[in-house]
């Protein structure tokens, strides 16, 4: 199917998006244009705009842009072809094909649609006939309602092999075979695929019958039976309930994933009219990037038993590398044992309501889950830990997204391992104060540990010392681009003047909004404010040895290649960031020493002892590398 630029043209041409628009969303003229509140974001003051002359929309709050055809696609999620097909049957147009084999294709499958639309009206009229009294219980039972039940296309397969087969002959059996409702093996009779079943419709997008589910009434396996993958019907690309689900979630700005259509339909007989559910598969990369198209952050309702458990997880690692930017999951745990149906019954919309507003963000599901895989007793159990979450974090492919997956479970691992001591322990005077989560750990010092050299007593857990800071900033002025490369590691500084902590926090607001921001344009920004005065005198300062402190022209000598200061006040920042940290585990590890006396202990603190001094060593090397 070949759609030049003309042809495209021509269909904009023909539609009024307005009125288009207006059929979903309410929309007001204001001069030449229309405007409405956005579809895609909740908004009181109208900010979307339509423009029929240009034959666009654009929101000013959320930047939702696009056309005729972009409407359809991302507000009705609709497939691009789908979405043209449609408009051009509302404008009279045909739809161009590439070459005979392209029409005879698209001619083969609104054949194989009228096959699948007259079985779901042959299984409709079976079940309100006097042998679908059986299956009209079943649904009575269910608390499916009549209304429900005509809704969803309910119907019913007689237990026969071949009453559909007879009750289709028009169609050719070939036909039937591949649109799935015939089962052919080898060199015999083809037979009904569909036997002694509730049936349940399977529609697209543009709600088209394209397969259906059956369900066994009475013994037997398997309980659920979904049509064959066809020409039609691709189940890893095909969500049950998104022709209902797509407008539904446009009112209520959510979609819910459940595990199957009988919940999605419980849920529709409770209200609840936003839920889709995959067809036997575990979510796959197309079905959540169709379920991103409707919302950003769904939640998944899985059953609460073992393999819902387990079909939630599968879910999230399918995810993982799909992750970005405000795009992610969402995760309602039913209480053990039930699923949606179980639930709204006991409990009706308002406590399945309950538990959706208590589902928990996929950062929070995976450190649960791994937290829970076992034990954490031992070291080498804790490193496990660690190891999984990192790797669930390093699946993400987007950067910043996993750059911030991995300080969230970092400090997570903090705040799970650190552990309470006694209050009445004397305080050291070199030791830092403990890590958030600690609780103020307070420990003697052993015999055997000597205190940090004088040197080295100017970072700590309490903040960094002036001098420190000086150069830092400094060279920060210098150098601007450093505050968007490090602006993660930045923010972790504690920086004890308030001063200096004001102008660094008006740097990195500044480097956030600006990139390419050189040392004059900066100080430009800042020269309105109060801490510009700060800022000029840090640049004058001639005191600070470092190599990304050095003016261009000073007593110091010629200031170094912008590629090697800027990779030594990089690694200035780590040290600055890091040494703290490793203070406050080497505190740690010098109070559990003095309690516990073993040599893990002693060999623990041995190892943090030298780490801490090999940054130590590294921040004398960035002074001298000054060249003083």
């Amino acid at each position: 199917m070949t759609l030049t630029p003309q042809w495209l043209d021509e269909l904009r041409s023909r539609i009024t998006l307005s009125t288009l628009i207006g059929r979903t969303v309410k929309v007001t003229r204001a001069g030449r244009e229309y405007k409405a509140c956005c579809p895609f974001h909740n908004e009181k003051t109208p900010s979307f705009t339509i423009n029929d002359e240009k034959g666009f929309y654009h929101c000013f709050g959320c930047s939702a842009h696009g056309d005729a055809i972009r409407w359809m696609t991302d507000q009705r999620g609709l497939s691009f072809m789908d979405a043209v097909k449609e408009l051009a049957a509302e404008a009279g147009m045909d739809v161009p094909a590439a070459d005979p084999r392209a029409a005879k294709k698209a001619e083969e499958q609104a054949s194989l649609r009228d096959v699948t639309q007259a079985a779901a009206d042959w299984f409709t009229q079976q079940l309100g006939s006097s042998n679908g009294a059986p299956a009209r219980e079943y649904l009575a039972k269910r608390g499916i309602s009549e209304a429900t039940r005509k809704a969803f296309g309910f119907g019913l397969a007689p237990d026969s092999r071949s009453a559909l087969k007879e009750a289709l002959k028009k169609f050719p059996t070939a036909m039937l075979v591949e649109a799935g409702m015939l089962i052919a093996v080898d060199d015999k009779e083809p037979y009904d695929r569909f036997r002694g079943r509730l049936m349940i419709p399977i529609r697209d997008a543009r709600g088209r019958v394209i397969a259906f589910g059956g369900r066994i009434l009475g013994d037997g396996e398997p309980k659920y039976l979904n049509s064959p993958d066809t020409p039609l019907f691709d189940k890893g690309r095909t969500l049950y309930n998104l022709d209902k689900a797509s407008p539904a979630s446009r009112q209520t700005n959510r979609i819910v994933v459940v595990e199957g259509y009988m919940d999605v339909i419980a849920l529709a007989e409770a209200g609840i009219a936003d839920a889709v559910a995959p067809l036997g598969t575990a979510l796959t990369e197309n079905q959540l990037g169709m379920i991103w198209r409707m919302v950003p952050v769904p939640v998944l309702c899985f059953d609460g038993d073992s393999a819902g458990q387990k079909a939630a997880m599968r879910a999230a690692m399918r995810a993982l590398p799909l992750l970005r930017p405000g795009f992610s999951l969402a995760f309602a745990t039913l209480p053990a044992g039930q699923d949606p149906d179980d639930l709204v019954r006991a409990r009706g919309a308002a406590g399945f309501a309950e538990i959706l507003e208590d589902a928990q963000p996929l950062v929070e599901r995976l450190w649960a889950h791994e937290v829970a895989a076992g034990p954490l007793a031992t070291p080498e159990e804790r490193a496990a830990l660690k190891t999984r979450l990192l790797a669930h974090a390093d699946a993400i492919e987007d950067a910043d997204v996993r750059h911030h997956y991995r300080e969230a479970f970092r400090e997570r691992l903090d705040a799970l391992f650190a552990r309470r001591q006694p209050e009445r322990a004397p305080r050291v005077p070199w030791a830092p104060s403990a890590p958030r989560g600690a609780a103020g750990r307070r420990f003697a010092p052993d015999p055997r540990l000597q205190p940090p050299a004088h040197e080295t007593r100017s970072i700590g857990q309490a903040g960094i010392a002036a001098p420190l800071v000086a150069a830092l900033i400094g060279g920060l002025l210098r150098y601007p681009e450093a505050l968007r490369r490090n602006e993660e590691a930045l923010t972790r500084l504690t920086v004890p003047d308030s001063a200096d902590a004001e102008l660094l926090g008006a740097m990195l607001d500044i480097a956030i909004g600006q990139e390419g921001l050189d040392c004059e344009g900066l100080l430009a920004i800042l020269e309105p404010m109060k801490v510009y005065n700060r800022a000029t005198t840090l640049l004058r300062a001639d005191g600070m040895h470092f190599s990304f402190n050095r003016r261009l022209e000073s007593r110091q000598g010629a200031a170094p290649a912008p590629e090697t200061a800027l990779r030594d006040l990089e690694e200035y920042i780590g040290v600055l960031v890091t040494q703290p940290e490793i203070r406050a585990r080497l505190a740690e590890a010098t109070a559990d020493f003095q309690r516990t006396m073993d040599d893990e202990g002693l060999a623990r603190q041995q190892r943090l002892r030298a780490m801490d001094e090999d940054l130590t060593r590294r921040l004398a090397a960035l002074s001298d590398s000054s060249g003083q």
